[in-house]
């Protein structure tokens, strides 16, 4: 019998004939972008078969997103990069493929939406793909409707891209890149700037993708979405090599303390099990689901009481006034530390909005808001997408003019004061990091501020640098802000509203694009400045950071503030978070179903768990 009907490899391995020939083969892949001066990622291996669903992990800075730009030839045949190893397609070399004939077999969404959106329309967006590969005008046509009917977009079919919120957009980048028809699709992050609802109708769009056995390539950070549409998990290190390779249960659930060592997202249960195990609590199983969760400490017995609620070596934290009498009284009967918070000493309003309406156009997209942010408060400004929660928080930092009068900012009014005098009072991070680069350096993109401000060089070099070292950039110092990865973009530009020092804090998606180690310093430094008196406010679609962190939560809806309250007021209400297309925080899903151990249910905070968020 000859070696090919043998089932021999040309490697002299035994191979398995029912396995299905891959449809993306990865070899030993080290991709080097131009001016860089190590691969990144270093060394990647792994194989996507027809119709199997694969999430790629790993820290920021990994390579993830470099992967998938080389999956498509864009890299190295559009962005100057040395890919050495091997990517195929079909048997198709990507470095030599030309980019449009492997477009029809390889769907991309980037992590930066705008990046791919380039008509003056919403259909005719969607339509550009099927209308470059020739395809007949009735099928550009039902590709199209089928495509924005998948992601809620068509109803809004003939509407300027450019107009659509930052998840909109990410959903319309969604659309394009199913309108292909593409047998492999490759998702960069791909719920990033979607709110509750939506990333519930975009996976439901994904699963439907799966079932007609196209293939996907998914880089995420959310996984208590992504983990039911998973077949297999990759996971790279934080130089880009190959370090796990296997079956949801595998890879998340036998070896999940070992990849939050590595500092990738895990599910919100499996993050909460470890921290419950640590407090002593035996759950054998770990979950990846609320659901299993809840099971599994309706099977458990809990420890000792205040079995870890003191610091080690030290006596007991003190109950956290802020928290809920329940809440306070479930953490202690868990065994656990309540989360204390501060920043709350002062009271004189830092951020006044008095009959705040914004047009865009014809439309109008704010009406009529009024609003006080007390100094030192944390405040967590949520809704769906396209509800006007950016465009408020733009408009209280001045970035877009208010009308005169309707905003003041620690005692300015925005459209009176001059952008220099106005940064000293609030610095402002956007959603889309890019958007406010200006420099060729990352240590001029931090310097930058500093030196308009006519400070001496020597102070400037050493909180540029203090700066650098915080956010783990300090080898990045000489590198273009566009060459950075995902993450790392978004940690310069908090950077760079932080370096000034200003007294208040707006940030819009702050942990978008970040490994959750990156995330966590991120936040933990956040959460010291509001304790040192810093007011923060935040918009975000992560119901599980406004459970952590924030001391209040306004809801934006249609343009106005729905609801104003405490968190876990805002949280407790179950209609409200339909209405404004919000969810429960997954902890709370799990926990609040526990029958067995009532105290649990209170507790919203994985901080709680963890021993008090120190």
């Amino acid at each position: 019998m000859s070696s090919a009907t043998s089932g021999i490899t040309a490697a002299g391995a035994p191979r398995d004939d029912r396995t299905p020939t891959p449809l993306l083969r990865v070899r030993e892949v080290a991709i080097t972008h131009e001016g860089a001066d190590a691969a990144v990622p270093s060394s990647v291996t792994f194989d996507i078969a027809p119709g199997e669903v694969v999430l790629l992990l790993g820290p920021s800075g990994s390579g993830k997103s470099t992967l998938a730009l080389a999956t498509n030839g864009l890299i190295p045949q559009a962005v100057p990069a040395t890919l050495i190893g091997a990517v195929t397609v079909h048997g198709m070399t990507t470095s030599d493929t030309p980019v449009a004939r492997l477009a029809g077999h390889v769907g991309m969404v980037f992590q930066d939406p705008d990046a791919q959106l380039i008509t003056g329309t919403v259909f005719d967006d969607v339509a550009f793909g099927p209308e470059n590969l020739r395809m007949p005008v009735a099928d550009v046509l039902a590709r199209t409707e089928h495509a924005l009917r998948q992601v809620g977009l068509w109803e809004r079919r003939g509407e300027n891209p450019d107009r659509l919120s930052g998840g909109g957009k990410q959903r319309l980048a969604i659309a394009c890149a199913l309108a292909m028809g593409s047998e492999l699709l490759v998702l960069d992050e791909p719920t990033a700037n979607l709110d509750p609802a939506g990333i519930e109708d975009v996976y439901d769009a994904l699963r439907g993708v799966a079932a007609e056995g196209r293939s996907i390539l998914l880089v995420e950070h959310n996984l208590d979405a992504a983990v039911g549409l998973t077949d297999r998990v990759v996971v790279l290190d934080g130089q880009g090599r190959t370090v796990a390779d296997g079956t949801v249960d595998e890879v998340l659930r036998e070896r999940a303390e070992e990849l939050e060592t590595i500092g990738v997202w895990l599910p919100v249960s499996t993050m909460a099990a470890l921290a419950l195990r640590r407090a002593g609590w035996n759950l054998p199983r770990t979950p990846l689901t609320p659901a299993e969760l809840t099971e599994a400490l309706d099977s458990a017995t809990a420890p000792v009481e205040n079995s870890v609620s003191a610091a080690p070596g030290g006596p007991a934290k003190s109950p956290d006034p802020r928290l809920s009498a329940p809440a306070e009284r479930g953490a202690r009967a868990a065994g656990l530390n309540s989360v204390r918070g501060g920043g709350m000493g002062e009271t004189w309003a830092a951020i006044e909005v008095r009959g705040l309406t914004l047009r865009r156009g014809r439309r109008t997209v704010l009406h009529d808001i009024d609003l006080t942010v007390r100094a030192g408060e944390f405040v967590a400004v949520v809704g769906a997408n396209g509800a006007g929660k950016t465009t408020f928080v733009q408009a209280m930092a001045g970035v877009i003019p208010p009308p005169r009068g309707a905003v003041r900012v620690d005692g300015a009014d925005p459209a009176r004061t001059s952008l220099r005098d106005l940064s000293r009072r609030i610095g402002f991070v956007f959603q889309n990091p890019e958007h406010q680069f200006i420099a060729h350096t990352v240590f001029d993109e931090l310097a930058h501020g500093l030196r308009r401000r006519g400070l001496p060089d020597d102070e400037i070099r050493e909180r540029t640098t203090a700066m650098l070292e915080r956010f783990g950039l300090e080898d990045k110092g000489g590198v273009h802000p566009f060459l950075l990865s995902g993450g790392q973009k978004r940690r310069l530009s908090v950077g760079t509203a932080l370096v000034a020092g200003a007294p208040i804090l707006a940030l819009d998606e702050p942990t978008f694009g970040q490994d959750r180690a990156r995330a966590d310093e991120l936040l933990r430094l956040l959460r010291d400045l509001n304790e040192a008196g810093t007011t923060i406010v935040v918009v975000t679609h992560d119901m599980q950071l406004v459970a952590e962190y924030a001391h209040r939560v306004v809801v934006v809806h249609d343009g106005r503030i729905r609801a104003d309250a405490a968190t876990a007021d805002v949280f407790a209400d179950e209609a409200l978070l339909r209405q404004a297309g919000l969810r429960r925080p997954p902890l709370q899903q799990a926990l609040r179903g526990v029958t067995r151990h009532p105290e649990l249910a209170a507790v919203t905070s994985l901080r709680v768990l963890a021993g008090g968020g120190a």
